[in-house]
C-alpha cells in the first residue's frame, strides 16, 4: 500500500480507501495518480498489475458520495447516458467512498473549441438528448437538493417559487462588484417570473458539461460528477446546460443551440424556457463553489473577460 499512503494525505481517507479498493477490487494498488475532479472531494486513479484501473473518491460528507453512487446506478439502469459503473460506496472512519470503473477518454472541455464544427454540433445534439433522457427518467415530489432517503433518491423544497427565488439571489448576491450595476436589474428579473403553476419537478445536474465528460473518436464516452444533484423546474436545467455546452466555447452560439434543442425534442417536449430562467443559470455559472469567476473558452479566458463574458450574457436575458 506504499502507493497508497503517498497519494492519500491523512490515516482517516487511508483507512477509507483501503477499504474501497479491498471491496472493489480485492488488489492492492500499483499506483495512484491524482486527478482534478470535484473541489469537495478528493479523486484518485488506481492502477493495478492485473486488472483494470479504476476511479477512487472520499470525501468527509457521507452524503455527497453516497447520493452520488445512488444515482449512477439509477441511470445506468434507466438511460442510455453514459456514466461509469459503479464497483463500491459506502464509509469508514467518517469518511465516504466511492469506486468506479475508469473510462478512458480526453478531457472534452480541452477538445471541444477545436473540434469541427459538425462534430460540435453533433456532441451539443448529444447533450440535449441524454439531458432530455434524463429529465423523463428522473421526477421527484419535491424540489432542491437530492438525497438518498430510506433508500430512494429525493428532494425536500416543497414550494417551487420559493425555492427558485432562493437559488436565483443566491447566484446574484455571489457575482463579484464588476456586476453591481446590472445587479438590481437582474434581481427583479428573476421576481418577475410567472408564478401561475408549478412545474414538474426533474432531474437537474447542475454541473452538466463539457468539463466534466470525456470524449473518444469525437464521441462522448462518458459524463462525469454527479455530485450534489438537484431538482428543478426543466426550464432551469435547459437553460443552464445549453448555457454551458452552446454558449461557452463559440463565438455564435445558435447552431450549437438548435442542435442542443433538436437533440433534447428526440425524448421529451422542450420546455418554456424564459429570461429568468436564463438569467438565473448564467448567475449560477459565472461563479464556482470557491467563490471564484469561471473561465469560458478554451484557451480559457482570463478573469477579465470572463467576468465581461457572463455579464454580456446576464444582459442579453434583461
Amino acid at each position: 500500500m506504499t502507493a497508497l499512503r503517498e497519494a492519500v494525505p491523512d490515516d482517516a481517507h487511508r483507512r477509507a480507501a483501503a477499504t474501497a479498493l479491498a471491496t472493489a477490487t480485492g488488489e492492492p494498488p500499483r499506483d495512484v495518480e491524482a486527478l482534478g475532479r470535484g473541489n469537495r472531494k478528493l479523486t484518485r486513479l488506481v492502477r493495478f498489475a492485473d486488472r483494470s484501473p479504476v476511479v477512487l473518491q472520499l470525501c468527509t460528507e457521507r452524503q455527497w458520495l453516497e447520493t452520488e453512487a445512488a444515482l449512477l446506478e439509477r441511470i445506468r439502469t434507466r438511460t442510455e447516458v453514459p456514466v461509469p459503473r459503479v464497483l463500491a460506496s459506502g464509509a469508514t472512519d467518517g469518511v465516504a467512498f466511492l469506486v468506479t470503473a475508469y473510462v478512458e477518454g480526453a478531457d472534452l472541455h480541452e477538445r471541444f473549441a477545436g473540434l469541427p464544427r459538425r462534430r460540435q454540433r453533433a456532441i451539443s445534439r448529444t447533450f440535449g438528448g441524454h439531458l432530455g433522457a434524463l429529465h423523463e427518467a428522473f421526477t421527484f415530489e419535491d424540489y432542491g437538493r437530492v438525497a438518498v432517503e430510506d433508500g430512494a433518491l429525493a428532494a425536500r423544497s416543497a414550494d417551487w417559487h420559493e425555492w427558485f427565488d432562493a437559488y436565483g439571489r443566491r447566484a446574484v448576491e455571489r457575482l463579484p462588484a464588476a456586476f453591481d450595476a446590472i445587479r438590481g436589474d437582474v434581481h427583479a428579473l428573476l421576481a418577475g417570473v410567472p408564478r401561475d403553476r408549478a412545474p414538474t419537478p426533474r432531474l437537474f445536474p447542475w454541473d452538466f458539461r463539457p468539463g466534466n465528460a470525456l470524449v473518444a473518436d469525437e464521441r462522448v464516452a462518458a459524463i462525469l460528477d454527479w455530485e450534489a444533484p438537484l431538482s428543478a423546474a426543466p426550464a432551469l436545467s435547459v437553460a443552464k446546460a445549453e448555457y454551458l455546452v452552446a454558449s461557452w466555447y463559440v463565438d455564435d452560439p445558435e447552431p450549437l443551440r438548435s442542435a442542443f434543442v433538436a437533440g433534447y425534442e428526440r425524448r421529451r417536449p422542450y420546455p418554456d424556457v424564459r429570461p429568468a430562467h436564463r438569467a438565473a443559470a448564467i448567475a449560477d455559472s459565472a461563479v464556482d463553489s470557491t467563490g471564484t469567476v469561471t473561465n469560458p473558452r478554451y484557451p480559457e479566458l482570463d478573469r477579465d473577460a470572463a467576468v465581461a463574458f457572463h455579464r454580456a450574457a446576464l444582459q442579453d436575458c434583461l
